[in-house]
């Protein structure tokens, strides 16, 4: 039998008219590859579901490009998605093993996106970052913040709101910055750490090893030590160059990618209803409990997804149509969070498993279980038109 392709790849229409056909990439970065498979050969990728052979392969081509050319045109197509790491076969599983362990053994976490989500010139980001963002201005009470992960580009009004809501850097010495970040790749049910510390073109920022180790040995069931989903992962990285242009290069933070909670969310009941998942909101929860406010707590989230990129039939446009709806909901989501109610926030999430596709839903969960005293306020909301068919909303929050 043939190997399947990996369900864990990305498929998108090809945006180039001239060049017609499938996008395939590796959103794990185990391959740096993207294919194009020709609109003809789209018909046969069903074919490859681990089921069926090199022959019925080959018949489903005869069909598409007649039989002389039936055999030539499955072994290109086979051999490109094999040399590109796209079945689960041998071929994918040696690179796997070969980006983890590279990650593993650097020392540092290097930044992903510089120079493409944001400049990767140290003076031209400092410039950007002055122009669009400015100081934090906020009071000494704010304990935590949430703000996008979505490309500066698309919420430049809304990262302002949540970070100029920050302390000023007088407030900040000797602190630690809790970073809650969405793990769009990582284990359901699973935190994942890493001891490195993070490097943008701003500089280095400090990982607080003592406090990883602690919740590393306190949770070792709910928490996936150096997770490789931190080496492509944007949603802490991107607030880590914003609390640098605050706090300076050398800020310290503490790291952590929530995955989602999909037990509770396709099952029912709470996501600390899973052990090991409760484990890890005890030692987190005593932590903070314990280190009160030498921890500040930024969330990297954004909620809804909605349109064709997010697998609906019908595509969406911000701020028109289903997407006032969208808005509505939205916002009724936001109101539970704000009033610190984590069961009526879960109960609107868990509705219709989620339909609105909040990706920050865990990170979002994950602090109000830890900090239940921590009520906030909405500062700003917006959807972002990610493309012609797709909208991505955010807001930014403070919590006192």
């Amino acid at each position: 039998m043939l190997p399947p392709l990996r369900l864990n790849l990305e498929f998108l229409p090809s945006p180039d008219p001239s060049r017609p056909g499938l996008l395939i990439r590796d959103p794990y970065q185990y391959s740096s590859q993207t294919l194009l498979i020709p609109p003809l050969l789209i018909r046969a990728l069903p074919f490859l579901d681990g089921s069926r052979s090199f022959l019925d392969l080959q018949s489903e081509l005869t069909s598409l490009v007649g039989p002389l050319q039936s055999a030539k045109v499955a072994q290109d197509l086979c051999g490109a998605l094999d040399e590109a790491g796209f079945l689960e076969n041998a071929t994918y599983h040696a690179m796997k093993a070969h980006r983890e362990s590279e990650f593993v053994a650097r020392p540092k976490r290097e930044a992903a996106f510089a120079g493409s989500a944001y400049p990767a010139n140290k003076t031209a980001l400092a410039g950007l970052l002055a122009l669009r963002v400015g100081q934090a201005q906020g009071s000494s009470k704010t304990r935590a913040i949430a703000a996008p992960h979505a490309s500066p580009d698309g919420g430049w009004e809304t990262y302002r709101a949540g970070y100029q809501a920050l302390p000023p850097p007088e407030n900040m010495d000797g602190r630690t910055i809790v970073v809650l970040g969405t793990s769009h790749y990582g284990q359901p049910e699973c935190f994942g750490l890493t001891r490195k510390p993070f490097v943008t073109p701003l500089g280095e920022a400090g990982t607080d090893l003592r406090l990883v180790n602690e919740l590393a040995s306190a949770a070792p069931g709910a928490v996936r030590m150096e997770d490789y989903c931190h080496a492509m992962e944007h949603s802490i990285e991107l607030q880590i160059i914003f609390l640098q242009h605050l706090y300076g290069a050398n800020v310290t933070i503490l790291p952590i990618l929530c995955g989602p909670f999909a037990k509770s969310l396709y099952e029912g009941g709470l996501p600390e209803d899973d052990e090991h998942v409760d484990r890890f909101f005890h030692a987190l929860g005593n932590l903070s409990a314990r280190e009160g406010r030498k921890l500040l707590w930024v969330l990297g989230v954004d909620m809804a997804h909605m349109g064709n990129r997010y697998g609906d039939r019908t595509p969406a446009t911000a701020k028109r149509g289903e997407m006032l709806d969208v808005k509505q909901r939205d916002l009724q989501r936001i109101g539970e969070l704000t009033a610190g109610d984590r069961s009526s926030y879960w109960g609107l999430v868990q509705e219709n498993q989620d339909d609105l596709k909040w990706c920050g839903s865990a990170p979002l969960y994950t602090f109000l279980k830890v900090l239940p005293e921590a009520r906030g306020e909405l500062l700003h909301y917006d959807q972002w038109q990610i493309d012609a068919g797709s909208v991505v909303s955010f807001a930014a929050l403070r919590f006192e």
